[in-house]
């Protein structure tokens, strides 16, 4: 536990006192018992010889042994070990290897399987009657086999690029125009991280469009979570929540919005008409928490007045997952347009007139608006929501109501049997979630007790009444099962079809809570249900993008790596992902070893000795960093310390989480090489010493270097009173070589989606775990729900207690597999393969940023500028080029105008670095071309990109090159 008395600043670290950190910290780590040491002897042993030969590392690293060498002769050095020294600072490197304990030599793929089974195994997975915004479901399984299952959908990027991205924005879109039906709202984005950041984003929204108003009312019926999340959030915007009953808040002046809870947080449904024409007529806005299956038999909130809709689509195909990954939403009317977070998907007209689909509007505006963007979201849900849209065309609108009806059935004939068992319940309407008292002579505790004998869980909402929420999967021998319950584990003497035949054939609910409008009239809705049109639709859509199965996305700073086999796999077991995440601690021992592993791995690996893995996305991530060290200063009497230190060249989502955390931005310049400008650097932070909080600092460089003086730099800052939040975007370049905590940062984001294999999704899932040094380490992020987190806490930013649980065994497996060898490995050859297309291409492109030696990190930037001159080239131009060639862009424009930015990866093979290089040294030839006025400026192979199949093989061609350039 950090000393609260301590000085705020860290002394200067010197080489030796590093040395000597590494050497504790090593001794440490041998000292400290490892969880479970029971998977396999040694290697070293006898046995070894009848080891698993399927071994991972030799999978995961792309270039062979034999082609090493002759790569590392293009760079320009004799090994890789000689690179390494020229490229990593001699003063941060960890010069070690990993201790990963009994999984430093690596468990080979199906060891590494049957090791995870054996955690997994430790998991029990009952019938779930606790809600709370997570519902049981059934994954139609031609959407699990085909997309949650197909990595032709799970490895695509996010569709920044439409002319390779058609299907995911088709299918975007249909998840948005069900979600803006089912809502009755306009218009809807194409997914958040969850239903509580929804509803911060929201709140978010209101006080941005609100003048001096800074309270935020929140009805006592929200989900405790969602509370929680919006009680963080609030605090770095300086919004005020309150709290309390909505039908007796009387609305005061300065108050700019409201948050309610459709159905509420007991199951009850309510009429807030009256209370948005009270908000309306005071100049403030109601954001509404929906339940998306509820609105095929409830009025929708943008019916009765609701200027904002959110909530998650978890139930339309998604399992529990331990809390995540789940797509929530966001729904509004166009006054909000242009203050909605996340992305939006419109239809446009391509060159041809066709219709097409592309991202109409995006947060991605960070990189122009900064601190001034509207929200830090960047990775959302994009493959969850793909499924929920999905399992709403598979099942149509009536099959929609359908499940909504026998949900309502089953709590009704629920609740019926209750009754006669001596409980009672609200006459309140329900959807399908009731709220009853014990029976008569057992207690709330005595029947949770009596559930989890018969496998079942319920909700305990207080000493007198639990909660008890049907779904899709509700039976008659789970009704059963909860009567037994009720009944102190003995059978009630009536049966289900009693109840069926005496009970009310559906949930009374009031006709002016009763939906009379259609919803989901598109015809895409309703000709997909038979099994072999959903098949073909989900792999028509595939068929129009690229993924990872076509070929490399080289995206600078994406980290588009190999997403496993074996690594996917755990993902859909039951004792994975079919667990509540508010299931009792006792039911899921296998997740906390799961966990407290992974978090073990991922701190030797930082050299961090706290780590939480709350955040659901990297930018979420930066959020939590801040927060955590606003939350340590707060505690020392230093909360009057605001000033963000950010330099220039950061990603935008930073200084975008900046802002949300209530910081001031102070930008810091750079370098003609790239690097940060340490004058510069100083001069701020002397400057602002009394004041200063942290400096945000992204390592290597988003130019793509490692820079030699970031020792200096974390010391400049500590020396001034601050903390170093370090980016982890560029993570793969330091794994296994180095570490943030072992050179001087205080916290540090992961992106566990780019680093550690967890797959893209088209645009998420993600998780941005944060690792930070001892004094942070109280007051990482907590949960209302479960204990977990710091005891000095800053807040909750997520559902979910671990956030996105369920894909957390992804970048286990890798570590796992990899070993401490093979991950070290990895970085070596990330690098390696970035220094090796480099040098193929410099000499035909300009490279824009080197180290001291002439090398990059595991990225470079390739300058397209001065084409823009002398060929009216653009880097869009070559980005659309490349299509032709069958890649996905490099990343365009960032961080530096008319540029692109190249990462291969460590999984990526000599021929396809060599496939790469040969297209864009083909097309340097084509713009040479254009220099020498062989071709026109405006109607060359360039300019006319892409080549679709309909423009190559059309009648009629009359464009100045032949068919076959």
């Amino acid at each position: 536990r950090a000393d609260l008395t301590a000085p705020s600043s860290r002394p200067p670290c010197t080489l030796a006192m590093l040395r000597q950190m590494q050497a504790a910290r090593t001794l440490a780590a041998r000292q400290q018992p490892r969880l479970i040491r029971s998977v396999t002897a040694s290697l070293s042993r006898p046995a070894s010889s009848l080891a698993s030969l399927d071994r991972f590392a030799p999978r995961h690293v792309g270039p062979r042994e034999s082609d090493l060498e002759a790569m590392c002769h293009t760079v320009g050095v004799s090994s890789l070990d000689e690179l390494m020294e020229k490229t990593v600072p001699a003063n941060i490197r960890l010069n070690r290897d990993l201790d990963l304990g009994k999984y430093s030599e690596g468990l080979s793929e199906s060891d590494a399987l049957a090791e995870l089974k054996r955690i997994a195994s430790q998991n029990k997975v009952f019938k779930s009657f606790i809600g709370q915004g997570y519902h049981d479901c059934k994954t139609p399984t031609v959407i699990l086999r085909n997309v949650l299952e197909n990595p032709g959908w799970y490895t695509q990027y996010t569709p920044y690029q439409p002319e390779v991205s058609q299907g995911r924005l088709e299918s975007l879109m249909n998840f948005q125009t069900m979600v803006a039906d089912l809502t009755g709202m306009e218009m809807c984005n194409s997914s958040l991280l969850d239903e509580a950041t929804a509803a911060a984003e929201a709140m978010a929204m209101i006080y941005g469009a609100a003048s001096k108003k800074s309270k935020f009312f929140v009805d006592e019926r929200v989900h405790p979570q969602t509370l929680a999340v919006l009680q963080t959030r609030a605090a770095g915007h300086g919004i005020t929540v309150v709290t309390g009953d909505y039908a007796s808040y009387a609305v005061p002046d300065d108050l700019c919005g409201a948050l309610v809870q459709s159905p509420a947080t007991d199951g009850s449904v309510h009429n807030y008409a009256g209370f948005a024409d009270k908000l309306h007529k005071a100049g403030a806005k109601l954001a509404a928490a929906a339940d998306l299956l509820s609105l095929t038999k409830l009025t929708p909130p943008g019916e009765w007045g609701a200027d904002i809709t959110v909530g998650c689509a978890q139930r339309f195909g998604v399992p529990f997952g331990y809390g995540g990954p789940h797509a929530g939403f966001l729904a509004t009317s166009q006054v909000f347009a242009r203050k909605m977070p996340g992305r939006i998907i419109g239809l446009s007209i391509d060159a041809q007139g066709k219709p097409a689909y592309r991202m109409a509007m995006q947060t991605r505006e960070q990189h122009i608006r900064r601190d001034k963007a509207t929200s830090n979201i960047c990775t959302a849900q994009a493959l969850l929501a793909n499924i929920a849209a999905l399992y709403g065309m598979y099942h149509g609108p009536d099959g929609l109501r359908a499940i909504a009806s026998h949900c309502q059935r089953s709590a009704a004939v629920l609740r019926h049997g209750l009754l006669k068992l001596g409980c009672t319940s609200p006459d309140a309407p329900f959807f399908d979630t009731v709220r009853v008292s014990p029976p008569p002579g057992m207690t709330a505790d005595e029947v949770i007790a009596a559930g989890h004998a018969l496998g079942v869980n319920f909700r305990k909402l207080d000493d007198s009444s639990l909660c008890l929420a049907c779904d899709e999967t509700t039976s008659s021998a789970d009704i059963a099962l909860v009567w037994q319950a009720f009944n102190k584990g003995t059978a009630p003497p009536f049966s289900v079809d009693d109840a069926l035949a005496t009970a009310e054939p559906a949930a009374p609910i009031p006709s002016e809570l009763a939906r009379t409008s259609e919803f989901m009239t598109h015809p895409v809705f309703s000709s997909h249900q038979s099994e072999h049109q959903m098949l073909r639709y989900i792999f028509k859509l595939a068929n129009k993008d690229i993924s990872l199965v076509h070929c490399m996305i080289p995206l600078g700073s994406c980290t588009m790596k190999l997403n496993s086999t074996a690594e996917m796999m755990p993902i859909t077991w039951p004792e994975i992902n079919g667990i509540h995440p508010f299931a009792p601690a006792t039911q899921a021992k296998g997740y906390a070893e799961l966990i407290r592993s992974l978090e073990e791995l991922l701190c030797e690996i930082t050299g961090f000795p706290g780590m939480s893995l709350q955040p659901n996305s990297g930018a979420s991530g930066e959020y939590s960093g801040l927060r955590t060290i606003r939350a340590y200063q707060e505690s020392k009497g230093e909360g009057h310390r605001n000033v963000c230190l950010i330099p220039v060249s950061a990603h935008g989502t930073n200084p975008a989480s900046a802002a949300m955390s209530g910081m001031r931005i102070v930008p810091i310049g750079c370098d003609n090489a790239g690097n940060i400008d340490v004058a510069d650097l100083k001069a701020k932070a002397e400057k602002h010493k009394d004041n200063l909080s942290a400096l945000m600092v992204t390592y290597p460089s988003t130019h793509g270097v490692f820079e030699e003086t970031i020792v200096d730099i974390c010391n400049v800052v500590h020396e001034n009173g601050g903390q170093v939040y370090m980016d982890g975007a560029n993570m793969n370049a330091q794994v296994g070589l180095c570490g943030p905590g072992y050179f001087g940062a205080d916290v540090c984001h992961l992106n566990l989606h780019k680093t550690f294999c967890i797959p893209h999704g088209g645009g998420g899932p993600g998780i941005g775990p944060i690792g930070v040094a001892a004094h942070l380490k109280p007051f990482l992020p907590s949960h209302p729900v479960v204990p977990m987190g710091g005891e000095s806490s800053f807040g909750c930013v997520a559902a979910a207690p671990w956030g996105s649980a369920s894909i957390l065994p992804i970048s286990w497996m890798y570590c796992v597999m990899m070993g401490s060898k093979g991950l070290k490995r990895a970085t070596e050859v990330a690098i390696l393969n970035a220094n090796y297309m480099a040098a193929r291409l410099n000499g035909h492109y300009k490279v824009l940023y080197t180290g001291k030696e002439g090398f990059c990190a595991h990225e470079f930037i390739l300058d397209l500028r001065e084409f823009k001159a002398s060929a009216g080239v653009t880097e869009a131009d070559v980005a659309k080029r490349l299509a032709d060639y069958n890649f996905h862009a490099p990343t365009m424009s960032w961080p530096v105008a008319g540029t692109i930015m190249v990462e291969p990866t460590e999984s990526e093979d000599k021929a396809e670095l060599d496939r790469f290089c040969e297209a864009m040294i083909s097309i340097r030839k084509e713009i040479a071309q254009i220099e020498q006025g062989l071709q026109p400026r405006d109607d060359n192979v360039l300019k006319n990109a892409p080549h679709t199949a309909a423009i190559v093989m059309a009648d009629d061609w009359t464009r100045p090159y032949s068919r076959n350039a």
